[in-house]
């Protein structure tokens, strides 16, 4: 398992940008799998995007597609999701996780897994 810290995120207006990283500790991470998830108020944890361990691979929700990329820099044990075009319906809860079976986590059962970072987008 790998240790994951999200940046800090933030309030931003509808049709701005933000981008959060997540740093992880260990020599493993490169070769794990990574993804976001989200949680706003009163709803379940939802899937926004992950990437494979080499970064050629990426998949993205419906709702955030053409908006939100996701990527990594395996060198700095970092990864990223740059979020453009926010919506008020992008407030959440935003978590990364991160582990061996890419499809762990797509599915959100990733073993490893941040303490989460509030962005709020306002109208």
């Amino acid at each position: 398992q790998v240790q994951l810290v999200e940046s800090r995120g933030g309030l931003v207006q509808a049709g701005g940008s933000l981008r959060l990283s997540c740093a992880a500790s260990g020599r493993t991470f490169s070769s794990y799998a990574m993804g976001w998830f989200r949680q706003a108020p009163g709803k379940e944890r939802e899937f926004v995007a992950a990437i494979s361990w080499t970064g050629s691979s990426s998949y993205y929700a419906d709702s955030v597609k053409g908006r939100f990329t996701i990527s990594r820099d395996n060198a700095k044990n970092t990864g990223y999701l740059q979020m453009n075009s926010l919506k008020p319906e992008d407030t959440a809860v935003y978590y990364c996780a991160a582990d061996a079976p890419f499809a762990a986590v797509q599915l959100g059962h990733a073993r490893s897994w941040g303490q989460g970072t509030q962005v709020t987008v306002s109208s």
